[in-house]
């Protein structure tokens, strides 16, 4: 049985098939076939979702699957029901759970600990893996590779940050820069990781705290930013709009003319993280990262669901 709960769970091949998959299917939706027809794909989602809940709804509808979805008031865990006893319940019922909790990863490893179906981590606290598969399906898209890609990550080291990090280390070339304000960047642990897999796999991922100069995007491909008050997330500083200010990715980053694309993983706070000329503006491909999710989904899907080699 196979899970996507965190990248780990990926190996270099399946994590560049996935994205591939991805991009094939935005301009081919059909290439899939039908292969989830006859399963039921369960969405729980105990979080507010836009684009990953509406992606994995429509995609298991693409693949043929019949979807069960389930909010954050609808099961028995409201009334002390066990997270092992729902996973025991949905085993027997469902081929594949889909589950945003906002919480700690080890809910979704004991859902999937009876098996029977396959579990998809639509966002835990520490990670947000199929945001990092939609990204890199935005940048084969965009790019035709994803090696050699200069990125700049502008904003806190959140669960997004996370996976990008853990998703660019393992492409060669790749120069991950991240700029994160004060006490306010990656998790203990998850730069190293991904400094290691860097290092491992001929790439570069380095974070600094201070906010990035006017025209600093002339040396990067993508200039990426994500919301600053995350879902599921509150901060213990109520002066930190104040620390975040100076990260606003703003059009100053483009002065001199540059190239480099813009992406932000969305819901955006226009005046906040990114300025409106920026996220509106021709150099932004927020919306196509967006449609990229439901892409994605289907590969991940796919591939959650098939044989093992």
């Amino acid at each position: 049985m196979r899970h996507l709960i965190s990248l780990d769970d990926l190996s270099d091949a399946d994590l560049e098939a996935i994205a591939a998959r991805g991009v094939q299917f935005r301009h081919d939706l059909a290439a899939a076939g039908k292969p989830l027809d006859g399963q039921i794909v369960g969405t729980y989602f105990r979080k507010t979702s836009t684009r990953t809940r509406t992606a994995f709804s429509a995609a298991a509808l693409r693949l043929g699957a019949q979807v069960l979805a389930y909010g954050p008031g609808d099961l028995q865990l409201n009334t002390g029901e066990s997270i092992a006893d729902t996973g025991r319940v949905f085993s027997g019922m469902l081929d594949l759970l889909v589950a945003r909790t906002a919480g700690d990863p080890q809910e979704l490893r004991e859902f999937a600990a009876p098996g029977g179906m396959s579990v998809v981590n639509a966002m835990t606290t520490d990670e947000h893996p199929t945001q990092a598969l939609a990204d890199l399906t935005t940048l084969l898209d965009k790019f035709s590779t994803v090696e050699d890609l200069r990125v700049l990550y502008v904003g806190e080291g959140n669960n997004s940050a996370v996976a990008l990090a853990l998703a660019l280390s393992r492409f060669s070339g790749v120069r991950l820069e991240l700029r994160t304000p004060p006490g306010y960047g990656l998790p203990d642990g998850v730069l190293a990781r991904a400094e290691r897999q860097a290092e491992k796999h001929g790439a570069t991922v380095l974070e600094r705290s201070e906010p990035p100069a006017a025209g600093a995007a002339g040396q990067f491909d993508v200039v990426y930013t994500t919301r600053w008050q995350t879902t599921g997330t509150s901060k213990p500083d109520p002066h930190w709009g104040e620390v975040f200010a100076p990260f606003q990715v703003d059009e100053r980053l483009w002065d001199g003319g540059a190239d480099a694309l813009f992406m932000h993983d969305l819901p955006a706070h226009r005046g906040e993280e990114v300025s409106a000329q920026v996220l509106d503006g021709e150099r932004s491909i927020a919306f196509e990262q967006a449609e990229n999710k439901m892409h994605s989904a289907m590969a991940v899907l796919e591939w959650v669901r098939s044989e093992r080699p």
